[in-house]
């Protein structure tokens, strides 16, 4: 009896998704809808990380190491870049204890108001010269938040996607997610864009720069009730129930799990790899070396944006027709291939960097579209949703953080072949994985 009156008066956050469940949603919630939410929650998250990965090129080295030559101020903002990414893991643990103890949607929440919070709180950033050094370890901090919210972000909605696909067409549904980050590159290129061609110099270093981190809160709060509305739904309810998306321990599942977690993060590392060596690093290199205008080469990577947007609905078609094993496989040796032109691209000049641009978007989406969760059939039910995101952390962490820094510090002093190497050895780490993990070859999912 005490218990029940405590359970009355202090009602936790998931008693109240079982309730929403019961009175909101009768009726089930079929795949299309399941996938305009996800879409709509993976393209804010992007969206907030490409507002920041285009302004540490374009913003941050002027505003705070103007002291530094520019490639060196470069190379010191890259530095701060991979904070985020270092700090998801961290997110994951802290909010996988949220969602334990209060229910998915307070995790949902808190991780998206501190994302969108981080975000926007970057539009208030003083420059070096009002506040020194302190300016950069006030980057450093809002950065390192950005990650530990999306580590909260994961919310196990594209396995309730992917769960909920009909037969033959789990390469489809699979790559779904995925198209959100081409949408939020899209947006988030087109707004710098905008203000860096339309303002002068003076003007978009004072303020032009820091709109599009104000926009990214609303995204955040609309992509928010896009996706707490299917947390309630209960086809979401029941696979809590059966266990499939419920959260369980780190070190547990790392015990049982670690071989396929490790295994899991080296699949998508050749399109991670390429991830960030078609957005952040080629405005730098546009930017710093051949001078291109950013508002023109912008333009170009928006319309590599679409490009990819579209090779991912590719993707989803031909991995139903040969399978996400075969399929991620010939994507990566299309990406090896295409590592050995890319110093030749790169040294050719504006039309080279812009072909580059085109290309790299297209193998992107044909990579990127299965590349995420397929090896989250390998987890046995209970560890599925914990392992996956684990999976996820240390894969981007890999093939995606030190991206930036990397590649430019490496083809800066060495030369654009450091450029081709980087992108080969994500490729090699994907076919060696995929070769070790015959089971994916036989799986849907």
């Amino acid at each position: 009896m005490t218990a029940f009156i405590e359970t009355v008066a202090t009602p936790t956050s998931s008693g109240l998704e079982r309730d929403a469940r019961s009175i909101s949603h009768g009726d089930a919630v079929d795949p299309a809808q399941i996938a305009l939410g996800v879409i709509i929650g993976r393209a804010a998250e992007f969206f907030d990380f490409f507002v920041y990965g285009i302004a540490s090129v374009l913003v941050f080295p002027h505003l705070l190491f103007p002291w530094a030559e520019p490639l060196t101020a470069t190379l010191y903002s890259f530095c701060i870049f991979p904070l985020a990414f270092l700090a998801r893991p961290l997110g994951s643990v802290v909010f996988m204890t949220i969602d334990r103890k209060h229910g998915r949607g307070v995790k949902l929440t808190i991780a998206m108001f501190l994302l969108g919070g981080s975000t926007v709180t970057m539009a208030f950033l003083p420059g070096y010269a009002e506040a020194g050094v302190a300016a950069i370890v006030m980057l450093g901090v809002l950065r390192f938040c950005q990650g530990l919210a999306l580590g909260g972000a994961w919310d196990g909605l594209a396995s309730l996607l992917a769960l909920n696909a009909p037969q033959g067409r789990r390469g489809w549904y699979a790559m779904m997610p995925q198209l959100g980050a081409p949408i939020g590159f899209v947006l988030a290129a087109a707004l710098f864009c905008y203000f860096v061609s339309s303002l002068s110099s003076a003007d978009f270093y004072d303020w032009g720069w820091r709109f599009p981190f104000f926009v990214a809160f609303a995204i955040n709060v609309v992509a928010l009730f896009a996706r707490l509305r299917l947390v309630a739904t209960s086809e979401f309810g029941s696979l809590l129930e059966r266990h499939e998306l419920e959260a369980a321990r780190i070190g547990e599942t790392v015990g049982k799990h670690g071989a396929t977690i490790l295994m899991g993060a080296f699949v998508p590392l050749a399109s991670y790899a390429l991830f960030h060596l078609v957005t952040v690093f080629p405005l730098s290199w546009a930017s710093l070396v051949t001078k291109q205008d950013a508002g023109h080469f912008l333009l170009v990577q928006i319309a590599g944006g679409c490009i990819g947007f579209i090779s991912i609905m590719v993707s989803g078609m031909m991995a139903d027709r040969v399978g996400r094993r075969t399929h991620l496989g010939n994507a990566a040796a299309l990406i090896a291939v295409f590592s050995f032109v890319t110093p030749q691209l790169y040294g050719a000049g504006n039309w080279g960097e812009d072909a580059y641009v085109l290309i790299g978007f297209g193998l992107l989406g044909l990579s990127l579209g299965q590349a995420a969760g397929a090896l989250a059939s390998n987890f046995s039910r209970a560890y599925r949703y914990t392992g996956a995101a684990l999976t996820s952390d240390l894969a981007w962490l890999l093939g995606a953080g030190f991206a930036p820094l990397v590649a430019l510090g490496l083809s800066s002093k060495f030369g654009l072949s450091m450029i081709g190497l980087y992108l080969l050895s994500g490729a090699f780490c994907t076919l060696v994985a995929l070769y070790f993990n015959k089971q994916l070859e036989t799986r849907d999912e």
